[in-house]
């Protein structure tokens, strides 16, 4: 175990660097400027071109604060822009970009990061997708120092999260990630500030990693065991939305609930259409999508599936 960085006490107000984006980075910003810290900048990425700003960039902006928008932090001017060596600490809450080194470890006490899961379990950027899709009860949320690795550096705070059976990835996240990770994030800003924790090396042996999750990991195999199939489904909604193949037409599934009873009919098969759902045939049961889509936007399974022309018998290519 290597050494923690020592931390200071004292002082009740710092500098603050914040990262982040989305409603997430925005309940961390409105976290720290009640607790009266000064933020040196808000960094993020730029706005999209059709759509909305940010939250947490019009949360910045409407505080007055100076914002920071690039594609790329690596270069030295990007280091210029952040300025990072003014700050006391960087936040980071909800990051998908690359932060190299040279800004996470310029502040005078360097950088806390929040991550949704157990580290050093599921490093990576699609940590819940990756945990539903396996099957697990337990999730969490953890706050550690970044360093040049990915999600690898020394742990400060943990807590652990229940991972209902029927969760998405969306309704997990929202329902018992955000709030918590937010006031989790907006502790241990305040614990590293007074020095009292201390950061605890990740355990390499345990240490799992998963890609991000995409159209290739969320084609359901409707010859595998129910729960797994449930699984993936949930796991990929909202995104990628676990998906599959009709007659050429490629189809998205959301919402999955284990049906009751024991399907007969070969896996894929679509053996219900009613009800504002779909149920669908698996290997040893089934399972009801409550909603589907082709193309674009979701609606109601049962709703898809007439205007596409499905009919109960029809099946998923295999």
């Amino acid at each position: 175990m290597r050494p923690s960085r020592i931390v200071r006490g004292g002082d009740d107000v710092a500098k603050i660097l914040l990262f982040g984006q989305a409603q997430f980075g925005q309940k961390v910003l409105d976290g720290l400027l009640a607790a009266g810290h000064e933020i040196t900048a808000v960094c993020l990425p730029p706005d999209r071109a059709g759509r909305r700003a940010d939250p947490l960039g019009e949360a910045a902006a409407a505080a007055g604060l100076r914002k920071v928008q690039r594609a790329s932090y690596k270069d030295a001017e990007a280091f210029a822009e952040v300025n990072p060596a003014v700050a006391d600490l960087a936040v980071l809450a909800y990051v998908t970009q690359i932060i190299p080194l040279s800004i996470l470890d310029a502040p005078r006490l360097a950088s806390l990061c929040f991550h949704p899961s157990l580290l050093p379990a599921y490093r990576g950027g699609s940590a819940i997708p990756w945990q539903l899709i396996n099957g697990e009860t337990i999730g969490g949320i953890t706050l550690f120092r970044p360093d040049d690795a990915i999600d690898a550096g020394p742990i400060y705070l943990q807590r652990q999260v229940d991972i209902g059976p029927d969760e998405s990835a969306g309704s997990y996240y929202y329902s018992a990630v955000f709030e918590p990770g937010v006031a989790a994030t907006i502790d241990s800003v305040e614990m590293v500030l007074s020095g009292s924790v201390a950061a605890i090396d990740q355990d390499e042996s345990v240490a799992t990693y998963d890609p991000l999750c995409r159209d290739e990991h969320a084609l359901v195999a409707w010859d595998q065991p129910t729960g797994q199939v449930h699984n993936l489904i949930r796991g990929c909604d909202p995104s990628p939305g676990a998906h599959g193949s009709i007659g050429g037409t490629l189809v998205r599934v959301y919402g999955s609930r284990i049906a009751s009873g024991c399907a007969t009919e070969p896996p894929g098969t679509l053996i219900a259409i009613e009800g504002g759902t779909v149920e669908i045939a698996t290997v040893d049961g089934s399972v009801t999508v409550a909603k589907m889509a082709i193309d674009a936007g979701k609606k109601a399974a049962d709703e898809v599936a007439q205007e596409a022309g499905l009919s109960v018998g029809d099946r998923f290519a295999s």
